[in-house]
Parts: C-alpha cells; structure tokens; sequence
C-alpha cells in the first residue's frame, strides 16, 4: 500500500535545490559538449551491435574500456553476471551512483530512417533506447569525476553497468548482492518522447516459462496414445484470459508461446509459453501468481500433460522520493530540451506521420513537461534499487514526441542524431544533479528521511525472483 499513499499525496514538498550558478552550468555543459562526439559514436556502437540481456559482452567492454581510460576503477562480473560492473571515481563520500543498461530488445528490426525499414539478418534493435541510456549515462559519470578532480570535492561517483533490463532484471541481482548498500543515492535516466522529471511510479511485475510436456504419436494414425503439449499450453491460456475478468483493474496479465510443436502432423510433447504479470504492489503480483500457477497445474491435468515453471525474472515497483524529483525537474529545466535541425525536423516529420494517434505534438520536444506524481504501467529493475537507497530519475526526448517505446520508431531515432541530442540534456542533467547531491547535505537528509518514511520502520527487502541464479541464457 505505500505506493499508492505516495501517488495520493501531491501535497507539495519544500525544494531543498538551490540553482546552480552558471558558472557550474557552463563548465558542466562544457564538459560533456566536448565529449558528444564520443558520446554519439558510443550509442551508434551499441545500437549497431544490438546485444541481447546477458549477451552484451562486446557493449559491456566497450563502456568499462572508455570509464578505465578516463581514470575510473573498473569492478568485472559483479553479483556473477559476466557483463555487469561497476565504475568508480573519487576519495570518501558521498557516494552517488550513476546507473547504464545497454541491453536490447529481440523481435524488433529497424534502420535508422524515417520509414519502416528493417535490416537484413538483424534479429534485435534497441527498441527502448537503452543504447543512449549506457552513453549519456557514462558521460554524466565522466563529466562528474572531471568536477570533482578540479574542485577537490570529497565523494565519490560509482556507475554500475546494468544488463538485461528487458526480462532479466540484472539490477535486482546487484542489489541482492549488496553493491548499493554504501550508496547515497541512485540516478537513472530513459529514453522518451518527452523531457521530463515527473515522479511516476512502475508496476511490480513476475515473469516465467510455464513447460508442458505430454506424449508424442501421429496425429492421425494414433491421436489416442497422444498427449499434446500444446493443449496444456492452450487450456492454461484461455484460463489466464478469463482470470483477466476477474483481476485488479491495473494488473497486466501477457503472454507468447515460445515453442507450440515443429509439425501438424506430429502431437507435440513439449511446449511453452512465457507470461508476466504485473500490479501496483508486490502482494497483488503474488496474489494474481498464485493464482496462474493453479491453472497451470489444471491445464495440465485436464489434458493429461505435466507442467512446471522457471520464474525469470521480477521487479518491484519504483519508489518515489519527491524531494530528489523535485531536485531533478529542476535541474532539468536548466538544461532545456531538444531543438532540431532541418535535417532532424524532416525526419521527425516522416516519423510523426506514421502515427495514427501520436500524443505529444511535434515541437515539445523542447519543452520540459510539467512535474506531476503518478503511476506508470510499466516495469523496470529499477525498482529494486529505489528500495535499496533513495533513487530518482528522468526522461528525454530521444525519439520523435507521440513514439511509443518498444515500436520501430523508437529504434530509428535511438540511432540517429535526435537520439543522440536528448543522451546530451540527460548526461547535463544528471551532472548538475549529481553535484547539487555533493555540496547540499540538507537535500540528502531530507531525501533520506523521506525514503524512510515510505519504506516503514519494519521493512525487510524481498526479491519477486526469488533466490535463482541471473537467467544468463534467458534470450539464447
């Protein structure tokens, strides 16, 4: 239930952010403008690569190799995850980490053009940005430690590399492992259509393979010695879809089958489907669980197969500091958004009209939307981190305003110059908050004592995957 006392009080905290003078704003934007070239061609890189969650070894390299060579202590194969690690600069505290996914999306191919143009034998696109999340992340951390050798501020920036956000939950494993109990606090961005700092809280989600498996024969010449797999896969199915009557109005209950059988002719006697299922609080996504796994063992038994399951990953749900997003929306607001060039103005123009209902107009992009606390219904890993130190984030306008993430759009100006301008505003935004975290120790307590506040005096972390090992073969 905290989630939702967060989302109901909107009463309006007080902002301990205090503007920075421009001479910092200046030498921050200094500092990662002389960097956008090298900040481009790493998000170029990642895109081109497009490593799925786990696999992301060469993306994984490529991110601690440029952290190394300006100066930053790399830490390989954290919490046994071959391509995660931490990144560290600095002497005592405080300790502000700095989060990069670089994880991509299967299932999704696109060029970097303003129609539907797929690559020949290109089975994954960065879809949700994450390529420009790892850039304008490593950026922010660079341009930080450049801060704080030329002041001589104590602290320290660490930047955790972070795989397989999409259904592999990379974060949760790093912070059951421990490696953010130091930190202070946590800063993360996304890609977006828009540019904003508002608190919006994520579904807590669970995922799993559900694996039938019965008795194989012909189809036609002895249907009766035959078991099918994918009559388990089917009857657990339609049960799932008639639960969704009967289920909280914000739970997300989805699915695909991932293995129905290779031929008609032949009764399968293996089959799979993979499901999620999301809800605003952890208890609920148990609660929808239990109730899946009982249909899974009815399916089974009603068509005479066994089933068992491998949970794949979980999520909790995003806990919102106001007083670090307030900070942030600040910060943004500084910076300013996107604004661009003929060239970029023709392509979002192509792009916006492949929409049929697109949202955002063209020309927000330079806007920073207003500051609101609400709940999203999406999930992130992030989660688990915002429970573990307090946390705080923002988008950037990326993509194209009215792209949906996930869709062919997004991939497109994730590997172009409009995505490669918002990783910009991110990697300044996240500098000037982070140096606003050094030198303001009243904004730290403050943000402490509101995270709290909302976790309770009682609150024992509890991982929705439970005790497995990282799924490090999920997407192979």
């Amino acid at each position: 239930m905290i989630r939702y006392a967060l989302i109901a009080a909107l009463a309006s905290l007080p902002v301990s952010a205090h503007a920075q003078p421009a001479d910092i704003m200046s030498d921050i934007s200094a500092l990662v403008d002389a960097r956008s070239a090298e900040s481009a061609k790493t998000a170029r890189q990642l895109w081109d690569w497009a490593e799925l969650g786990y696999q992301e070894q060469k993306s994984s390299d490529l991110l601690k190799q440029t952290l190394k060579s300006n100066g930053f202590a790399i830490t390989s194969g954290v919490a046994d995850i071959p391509t995660a690690f931490t990144a560290e600069f600095g002497k005592g505290g405080p300790v502000i980490a700095i989060l990069a996914e670089y994880g991509a999306l299967p299932g999704i191919n696109q060029d970097a053009v303003a129609t539907r143009s797929p690559i020949d034998g290109k089975g994954a696109a960065h879809a949700c940005g994450h390529n420009l999340f790892a850039a304008g992340s490593i950026e922010a951390a660079i341009a930080v430690s450049k801060w704080l050798k030329q002041t001589g501020t104590p602290g320290r920036v660490r930047l955790y590399g972070t795989p397989a956000e999409e259904g592999g939950s990379g974060k949760v494993y790093m912070v059951r492992a421990g490696l953010f109990n130091d930190v202070d606090i946590a800063l993360h961005w996304h890609a977006a259509d828009e540019n904003s700092a508002a608190a919006r809280t994520t579904l807590a989600n669970r995922s799993a393979k559900f694996r039938f498996r019965g008795t194989s024969a012909h189809a036609a010449g002895a249907p009766e010695k035959a078991r099918s797999a994918l009559d388990g896969v089917e009857s657990f199915n339609m049960m799932a879809n008639m639960m969704r009557e009967h289920v909280p109005q914000q739970s997300r209950i989805h699915y695909v089958i991932t293995d129905g059988g290779t031929a008609p002719n032949v009764v399968p006697d293996f089959a799979e489907v993979f499901y999620y299922v999301r809800h605003p609080d952890p208890d609920g996504v148990d609660a929808i669980w239990t109730r899946l796994e009982d249909a899974a063992r009815g399916a089974a038994l009603g068509t005479g197969t066994k089933v068992d399951w491998e949970v794949i990953h979980g999520n909790n749900p995003l806990l919102v500091n106001e007083p670090l997003a307030k900070m942030m929306d600040a910060k943004l607001r500084q910076v300013g958004g996107v604004t661009y060039t003929a060239e970029e103005q023709k392509f979002a123009e192509g792009i916006y009209a492949s929409f049929d209902k697109p949202g955002h107009a063209l020309g927000s992009q330079e806007e920073i939307q207003a500051y609101t606390v609400s709940l999203g219904y999406g999930s992130t890993d992030v989660g688990d981190v915002s429970y573990a130190t307090p946390t705080v984030g923002l988008r950037t306008a990326t993509w194209v305003p009215g792209t949906s993430a996930h869709s062919w759009q997004s991939s497109a100006a994730s590997g172009m110059s409009i995505g490669f301008k918002g990783v910009q505003v991110a990697a300044k935004t996240l500098s000037l908050a982070a140096i606003e975290l050094y030198t303001n120790p009243d904004l730290r307590a403050e943000a402490k004592a509101e995270f709290d506040k909302a976790r309770g005096p009682d609150y024992q972390y509890k991982s929705l995957l439970g005790d497995r090992d990282p799924p490090l073969d999920y997407r192979k």
